[in-house]
């Protein structure tokens, strides 16, 4: 890993995990109840989930980030396209950015990243099974050519998906994810969230965004200082396994609750 990865790390951290900081306020704008008791039952549960991840991982890496990728794919499909629509094509079109793309185009420097993840063996079995998606995948893309040309709402996210692939296919893995993950993905979460909650909600929903955020820092900060092995291995282990962990919770509250509550709405 070079300085320009370090970077890109260190911009995932501190810019793009703050954007799940804002579930508490997904959570009560769902119907969560208000109160001491109900506020401790949504963080344990949270915390319990994340813990979860964790634990499968150390049992079943193979498995855990092969389910990590899918969700991740899910997730990131259905937030690249909230603006626009949720049809299946462009979703999975969307999805597959990040997930399959972004290893099928940069192998040899994606490959060791797994491996750091999963185990060496792990991670070629892993990459085995992503490329035999990758021409599915361009075939998702060319109908979704056609798709936007039908459906117009979709010609702006089209665009954007090819502009996402241009920076996946030239820039390393780690570079081009870090500036979809920052610059894309969670500032459109954050903007979409911040202009759906009132402007009471809003004081609230930045000073536990901080305050989680800051907890989430310090957390890896300590986990890193009492682990041993290789500095550069224990920030991506803590980097991508902490992210798994906490994107189940994000991914149930926001992929899940908040869109069954504004289908219920609707």
């Amino acid at each position: 890993m070079n300085s320009w990865d370090m970077i890109a790390i260190g911009a995932i951290l501190l810019l793009g995990v703050p954007h799940g900081g804002l579930d508490g306020a997904v959570a009560r704008r769902i119907g969560w109840p208000v109160g001491l008791l109900p506020w401790l039952g949504f963080h344990l549960a949270y915390i319990a989930l994340a813990a979860l991840v964790i634990g499968l991982w150390w049992l079943f890496p193979l498995s855990s980030l092969g389910v990590f990728l899918l969700i991740s794919a899910f997730h990131f499909g259905a937030s690249d396209i909230a603006d626009s629509g949720s049809d299946w094509l462009p979703w999975i079109a969307h999805g597959g950015l990040i997930c399959i793309a972004i290893p099928c185009l940069q192998p040899s420097q994606v490959e060791p990243i797994f491996a750091v993840l999963v185990g060496v063996e792990n991670a070629r079995v892993l990459m085995s099974g992503i490329t035999l998606l990758f021409i599915p995948w361009i075939i998702s893309c060319i109908g979704y050519f056609g798709y936007a040309f039908i459906r117009p709402q979709y010609r702006k996210t089209l665009i954007s998906l090819l502009i996402l692939l241009g920076l996946a296919s030239t820039m390393p893995p780690l570079i081009s994810f870090a500036l979809y993950f920052c610059l894309w993905h969670s500032r459109g979460h954050m903007l979409r969230l911040w202009h759906s909650l009132t402007k009471s909600e809003r004081t609230r929903s930045i000073r536990e965004a901080a305050i989680y955020t800051i907890a989430a820092w310090v957390s890896v900060g300590i986990i890193y200082y009492y682990l041993q092995g290789s500095p550069t291995t224990l920030l991506v282990q803590l980097t991508f396994i902490g992210l798994a962990a906490l994107t189940l919770p994000h991914m149930l509250l926001v992929d899940y609750a908040d869109r069954k509550d504004q289908q219920r709405e609707a």
